[in-house]
């Protein structure tokens, strides 16, 4: 008999979940409240997607002037190692990306001491995300911010691509992905913001598959603290770009967005093979009805020519495909 899900999967607190498989089991790693503990970021492991064990703590904690603010973690297996991207910095401001490494895929994972952006030239980068494409080139996807408007975009948050030289190390050839451009992706009206007062707007949480010949990459957009957030997507024939909404994106999220009264702001997500089958799952994480905590959902996630479509965010018992 198939099993049986329901959202959420995991009961406490779990944002911005990475999931992935290997050797048979699923890992999962993301952000818990973790400011000023020694260790950061939650581990969790599996069987099925639907019962998680708790594995302790990912990485040590830097020294304080690197930042108390840890967020977004992703893992990458490459060669024999495993190599976790994140950001550090200071609350909403000074986030920097960073790489830790590790042997197993459960941690500990050891801070490489490397940067792999600069907080003096780029001050908010977030939400490293590893990209393999099929030759083998591997790319990093990630959030930062834009002051300036051109060609309809909107000052805030939004998603640029970089190509991986090393696991340690960026090629330094960034090309924008995308950037805010409608209502509903605002963050928030008169944000002061670098010294100025913006109306922001924000796309963040990049996860890029290649699937139909073309390169989706998935985003979150809107503001991660309402139900404003939800799920969205941009498409492109090649990994650097141009990406580009593939229909009317300018009502609000289409792949997952809040529900009222039932689940609120799903977002910041990542994609893995179900178990025991070539279905793939979306993973991300909601808000409570009470919005006391975000907690890591699945819903199933298919591929058509028009993008992607999953039948979420679902609440109630689902059948595990």
């Amino acid at each position: 008999m198939p099993g049986q899900y329901q959202n959420p999967v995991h009961k406490e607190y779990f944002a911005d979940p990475f999931v992935w498989k290997h050797d048979g089991e699923y890992y999962a790693v993301g952000g818990g409240i973790s400011e000023g503990e020694p260790r950061v970021f939650s581990v969790l492991q599996s069987d099925d997607l639907v019962d998680w064990r708790k594995q302790g703590r990912a990485l040590a904690a830097l020294a304080p002037e690197y930042g108390t603010a840890y967020w977004a973690p992703e893992i990458a297996f490459c060669g024999t190692q495993f190599w976790m991207y994140y950001s550090v910095g200071f609350g909403d401001k000074w986030h920097h990306l960073r790489v830790a490494v590790s042997a197993a895929p459960g941690g500990p994972y050891v801070d490489t001491g490397t940067r792999l952006t600069d907080p003096f030239t780029c001050p908010f980068a977030i939400d490293p995300s590893p990209f393999q494409d099929e030759d083998g080139t591997w790319y990093l996807f990630y959030a930062r911010d834009f002051l300036h408007s051109n060609d309809g975009a909107r000052p805030g948050t939004g998603i640029v691509v970089d190509r991986l030289i090393a696991p340690k190390k960026l090629a330094g050839e960034t090309r924008c992905v995308a950037r805010p451009q409608y209502d509903w992706q605002r963050f928030m009206k008169n944000r002061v913001m670098y010294g100025a007062v913006f109306d922001w707007h924000t796309m963040e949480g990049p996860c890029v598959r290649k699937r139909n010949g073309r390169y989706w990459c998935l985003y979150s957009g809107g503001r991660w603290e309402n139900n404003t957030y939800g799920l969205d997507y941009v498409v492109g024939d090649n990994v650097l770009g141009p990406y580009v909404p593939c229909g009317d994106d300018s009502a609000g999220p289409r792949l997952s967005r809040t529900i009222p009264g039932k689940v609120i702001g799903p977002g910041h997500k990542s994609i893995v093979i179900g178990p025991g089958s070539s279905t793939e799952y979306l993973v991300y994480h909601a808000w409570d009805v009470g919005m006391s905590s975000r907690k890591m959902c699945i819903d199933p996630i298919d591929w058509t020519p028009e993008g992607p479509k999953t039948p979420g965010p679902t609440h109630t018992p689902q059948p595990l495909r």
